[in-house]
C-alpha cells in the first residue's frame, strides 16, 4: 500500500470489535462497510480511512461499490489542493488499480477521464479514453463519446480533433453537422464544404437541428462563396449549379452565391454574367428582388472601386473607357428592370394575358419589338389556360397594325384570329365584331357587312351554345351580340329586305331578346309595316314569359291602340285578356289602368268598371288602396256619387285595418255629402273598432268634427261610449300581455324559493305590478277623455255640469238610479262652473226655436 502512511495511525478500543469481525469475515462487505462508517462517524483521519478502505480492496478486489466509495473520497480530497501536488498522481494510481479488475465498467472510465481533463492531461486524456473505448462494449459507447468530444472542443489540436470526428461519426453519423460546425471553428473550410456536400447527397439524411435540405443547400453555397480561396479540391461552380437544378423555387440567394464566388475570386465579367443569366431563369418576383438588388450593388461597388483607383494614380484613356463602359452597363441595367420583372412574371405564368399586354407597353416607340412581343403572346398562350381575356391579345395585335395603316396585315390577325379555339363564344364573337368595326373605320362598308355575314353563317356542324365539348366556331352562329351588331348594319347599310331577313333569322334561333323584338317592331313600324310589326309582337310575346314579356306587352298593346283605337275593339280586348291571363300581380295595375283607358273611351262605361273591379283584386296587396281610390274616382265621374257606395263597402271588406280606416272616413264623408248622417254616423261606428285613440287620433277628430256639427248631446255621449270602450278593449289586451310578460320574468325568481314556501310573495309582487300597469294605462284614459257638455236649455243645470263623472264609466241605464242617489251622496261639494252655449249645429234640426225667433 504505497499511497497510505500507516505511521501515524494507532488502533483505538472501539475498532476492536470491527478488527475482531472483519478478521472472522474477511470477505463480507457489510463488516468492512460497517467499519468504515464507524470510522467516519467517529471523524477518523483520512490516512486511517484509507488504509481500511486499501485492506478491503486487498480482500475483495473485484467490489465496484468499494472502489467507487474510494476513488470518490480521493477525488475530493485531491480538488483541495493545487494541479501539481502528487495527491493527483495518487489518485491517478489508484484509478489505474481499479481499472485492472473493473475495466468493463463505464462509470469508472468516466469518472478517470474527467479527472485527467480536469488535469489538462491532453495526451493521457486521449489514451484513457481510447482504452475506454477499446474496453467497454459497443452498446455503451454513446456514454464515453460526449465527454470525448467535449475534451476535442475545449482544446486546439485540430489534426487530432479531425480523427477523432471521423472515428466518432462512423458510430454516429447523424452528427455530420456538428462535425461540420467543429471545422468550421477549426477554420477548415474546405473539409467543412466537403462533409456538407456528403451530407446533401445523402437522401434519407435528416438534421438533428430541424434545418431543410434546401437550407443546408444555402448554407454550402454561402460557404463557399464567401471561401472562394480556401476551396481547393471543390467544383464550387458544378456543385451551385447542382444545387440550382434541385430546386425550382426561392433560389435567388444561390444564384447570388454564384455570382459572388466568381467576383471573391475577381472574375467580374464571369459574375455579370452569372447576374444576368440568373435573371432570365428565376421564376418568382422575390428571387428576381434578391438577384437584381446583388447585381445592382455588385455593379456600384465596381465602379466606386476603379473610381477611386482612377483618382489616387495617372488616368490613362483606357481607364476612362472602362469606367464608362461600367457605367454605361450600369444606367441600362436600371432601365431594363420593368422589362426583366415582367420576363420573370411571365416565366411563372406564360398564358397570364395582363402582362402580355404590360410587356407591349414597355416596348412603346419600339415597333420591331412590339410585333414579335404580340406573336410571341399569340404563340405562347393556351386558350384553355388563358389567365384573362385572349381575344383582346390578337385584337390589339390587328389594331397595332391598323394603326400604322397596314389593314391587309390586319386582316390577316383577324382571320387568323377567328380560327383560335377560344374557350367562350363571347371571345369569338368580340373578335368578329371588332373585325367589323376596323372595315367601319376603314369605310369599307360593304366588306364590313360581308364579315358580319361569314360570322352569322350556319356551319356544317352545329352546336348548342352553351355545349362546351364543341369547338366555339361551331357554336358562334347563335351569339346574340353577333346578330345584333349584324342587324345594326344592315339597318344603317343595307335595304329593308335584309334587314328584316336578319331580324327574322334571329328569331328563327330563338335567341332573341325582348330588346330585339322592341326593336325589329319600331323597324317595321318605321317603314310602315303595322300589321308585321303586330305579327312581330305576336311572336316576341309568345317566345318569352312573365317578368321578360311586360315590355313586349305594354308596348304592343299602346301601340295598337294608337294604330286603331276603337275601331278594332273586340281584337283590342281579347289582346288585354290575353295578356291580363297569366299577368303577375306586380304589372298588373299599368295593365289593367291601360284596359279601363280603352274601354271608358272607346268601350262601354259598364265594362270599364268591370274592369276597374278585376284590377282591384289583381294587383300588389299594397296597391289595392290606390286602386280602389281610381276606381271610385272614375265611377263618380262616369255614374255619379251614388254608384260608389258599392264599391267603398267592397274596399272595407277587401282591405287591410290601415287602409279601411282611411276609407271608411272617406266613405263618411261622401254620405254627409249627401245629406245621409245616420249612414255616415254607422260608417263611423264600424271604423271605431278597429282604430286605438291612442294610436289613430285623427280618425277619432274627424269623427269628433262630424258629431259637433251633425250630432247631439246623446250622439256625442255615444261617440265617447264607444271610443271608452274601444279604449279599454285595447287596454285589456295591453295589461293581459303586460301580465304575461311581468309573470315570465317572475319565473326565474319563483324558482330558488319553491323549495322554501316564498312563492306565494313572489306572485304577490307580479299581480301587484301588473295591476299598477293596469291603472296607470286607466289614468292616461282618463285624462285624455275628460270632456265636459253645457246644455242649451235655458233651465239652470250648474249640479249636472259641475259634476265630474268617471271617464271610464261606462253608462248602463236608467236601472241603476238608486245606486247613482247613493254614490251621489257620498260625492264632494259641487263646484261652480262657467256656463256656455253650445253651437247650434250640434242639434242640427232639434234646435230650440227661440233661437230662431231672436
Amino acid at each position: 500500500m504505497p499511497d497510505v502512511d500507516v505511521s501515524s495511525i494507532t488502533l483505538e478500543e472501539e475498532d476492536v470489535v470491527f478488527e475482531e469481525d472483519i478478521i472472522r469475515n474477511p470477505y463480507n462487505l457489510k463488516s468492512w462497510l460497517r467499519y468504515i462508517e464507524h470510522k467516519q462517524s467517529r471523524k477518523a483521519p483520512r490516512p486511517a480511512i484509507n488504509l481500511i478502505y486499501e485492506r478491503a480492496l486487498k480482500e475483495l478486489p473485484g467490489s465496484y461499490k468499494l472502489w467507487y466509495a474510494y476513488l470518490k473520497r480521493r477525488r475530493l480530497h485531491a480538488k483541495t489542493k493545487v494541479i501539481t501536488d502528487p495527491e493527483y498522481v495518487k489518485v491517478n494510481n489508484a484509478f489505474e488499480r481499479c481499472l485492472v479488475f473493473l475495466s468493463k465498467m463505464p462509470r469508472i472510465w468516466l469518472d478517470y477521464g474527467q479527472f485527467l481533463v480536469d488535469q489538462a492531461m491532453v495526451t493521457r486524456v486521449r489514451h484513457t479514453l481510447d482504452r475506454a473505448l477499446r474496453s467497454l462494449p459497443l452498446t455503451q459507447h454513446d456514454r464515453v463519446w460526449p465527454l470525448y468530444m467535449k475534451f476535442i472542443r475545449a482544446h486546439d489540436i485540430p489534426e487530432t480533433g479531425i480523427r477523432i470526428y471521423r472515428r466518432y461519426l462512423k458510430l454516429f453519423p447523424e452528427n455530420g453537422e456538428d462535425y461540420v460546425d467543429y471545422l468550421k471553428s477549426i477554420n477548415r473550410l474546405d473539409l467543412a464544404a466537403q462533409k456538407l456536400a456528403d451530407l446533401l447527397n445523402q437522401e434519407n439524411f435528416k438534421s438533428k437541428h430541424g434545418k431543410s435540405h434546401y437550407q443546408m443547400w444555402r448554407d454550402l453555397c454561402t460557404l463557399m462563396s464567401e471561401n472562394p480561396d480556401k476551396m481547393k479540391d471543390m467544383k464550387v461552380e458544378a456543385i451551385i449549379r447542382c444545387g440550382l437544378d434541385r430546386f425550382s423555387c426561392e433560389i435567388g440567394s444561390m444564384w447570388c452565391s454564384l455570382a459572388q464566388y466568381q467576383s471573391r475570386s475577381g472574375w467580374f465579367e464571369r459574375a455579370r454574367d452569372v447576374y444576368e443569366e440568373a435573371m432570365s431563369k428565376v421564376t418568382t418576383a422575390r428571387d428576381f428582388g434578391q438577384v437584381f438588388d446583388a447585381y445592382a450593388h455588385f455593379e456600384e461597388t465596381v465602379i466606386e472601386g476603379k473610381m477611386s483607383a482612377t483618382s489616387d494614380g495617372e488616368v490613362d484613356e483606357e481607364d476612362e473607357i472602362d469606367v464608362e463602359l461600367w457605367m454605361a452597363r450600369f444606367e441600362n441595367l436600371m432601365e431594363r428592370r420593368p422589362l426583366l420583372l415582367n420576363s420573370v412574371l411571365l416565366r411563372q405564368n406564360p398564358h397570364n394575358v395582363h402582362e402580355w399586354h404590360k410587356r407591349v407597353s414597355l416596348f412603346e416607340g419600339k415597333p420591331k419589338e412590339i410585333i414579335n412581343t404580340y406573336a410571341e403572346a399569340v404563340r405562347t398562350v393556351d386558350p384553355k389556360q388563358a389567365a384573362g381575356k385572349l381575344h383582346t391579345l390578337w385584337v390589339a395585335f390587328a389594331k397595332f397594325y391598323e394603326s400604322n395603316k397596314q389593314l391587309d396585315e390586319a386582316r390577316s390577325i383577324f382571320k387568323m384570329a377567328v380560327q383560335v379555339a377560344f374557350r367562350n363564344v363571347e371571345d369569338l364573337a368580340a373578335v368578329w365584331c371588332e373585325y367589323a368595326e376596323m372595315e367601319i373605320r376603314a369605310e369599307q362598308y360593304d366588306k364590313a357587312r360581308q364579315v358580319m355575314r361569314e360570322a352569322t353563317a350556319m356551319p356544317k356542324e352545329r352546336a348548342a351554345y352553351h355545349d362546351s365539348s364543341a369547338p366555339v366556331q361551331n357554336r358562334v352562329f347563335r351569339s346574340l351580340k353577333l346578330w345584333s351588331m349584324h342587324c345594326d348594319l344592315e339597318e344603317s347599310l343595307g335595304t329593308f329586305q335584309t334587314t328584316k331577313a336578319v331580324y327574322n333569322r334571329i328569331l328563327e334561333l330563338g335567341i332573341a331578346s325582348p330588346q330585339i323584338v322592341l326593336n325589329f317592331a319600331l323597324f317595321l313600324e318605321e317603314s310602315n309595316y303595322f300589321e308585321d310589326a303586330f305579327t312581330v309582337y305576336e311572336r316576341g310575346v309568345g317566345m318569352f314569359k312573365w317578368p321578360n314579356v311586360y315590355d313586349i306587352w305594354n308596348t304592343y298593346l299602346t301601340k295598337f291602340l294608337e294604330r286603331y283605337e276603337g275601331r278594332k275593339l273586340e281584337r283590342a280586348r281579347d289582346l288585354f285578356e290575353q295578356c291580363v291571363e297569366g299577368c303577375p300581380d306586380k304589372f298588373a295595375k299599368n295593365i289593367y289602368l291601360l284596359f279601363a283607358k280603352m274601354e271608358e273611351e272607346h268601350g262601354m262605361a259598364r265594362h270599364a268598371m268591370a274592369v276597374y273591379e278585376r284590377a282591384t283584386s289583381a294587383v300588389l296587396p299594397n296597391e289595392q288602396f290606390e286602386m280602389f281610390n281610381i276606381y271610385i274616382q272614375r265611377a263618380a265621374a262616369i255614374f255619379g256619387v251614388t254608384h260608389t257606395r258599392q264599391i267603398y263597402e267592397k274596399a272595407i271588406e277587401v282591405l287591410p285595418d290601415d287602409a279601411t280606416r282611411d276609407m271608411c272616413v272617406r266613405f263618411a264623408q261622401l254620405e254627409r255629402k249627401l245629406g245621409e248622417i245616420d249612414r255616415a254616423r254607422a260608417v263611423f261606428m264600424h271604423a271605431s273598432q278597429l282604430a286605438d285613440p291612442r294610436l289613430h287620433p285623427d280618425f277619432w277628430k274627424h269623427w269628433q268634427e262630424f258629431e259637433v256639427a251633425h250630432g247631439n248631446e246623446d250622439t256625442y255621449r255615444e261617440l265617447l261610449r264607444i271610443k271608452r270602450s274601444v279604449q279599454a278593449q285595447y287596454n285589456t289586451a295591453v295589461n293581459y300581455m303586460s301580465a304575461q310578460m311581468l309573470a315570465a320574468s317572475g319565473q326565474t325568481a319563483q324558482a330558488p324559493e319553491s323549495s322554501g314556501g316564498g312563492g306565494g310573495d313572489t306572485m304577490k309582487a307580479v299581480e301587484a305590478k301588473a295591476m299598477a300597469v293596469a291603472e296607470q294605462a286607466k289614468a292616461e284614459v282618463a285624462a285624455k277623455s275628460k270632456l265636459l257638455f253645457v246644455r242649451s236649455s235655458d233651465k239652470e243645470m250648474a249640479d249636472e255640469v259641475a259634476r265630474e263623472d268617471n271617464p271610464d264609466e261606462i253608462v248602463l241605464g236608467e236601472d241603476d238610479d238608486e245606486e247613482d242617489e247613493q254614490n251621489a251622496a257620498q260625492k264632494p261639494a259641487l263646484v261652480e262652473l262657467a256656463q256656455q252655449p253650445v253651437p247650434s249645429e250640434v242639434f242640427g234640426k232639434l234646435a230650440p226655436k227661440e233661437d230662431d225667433e231672436t
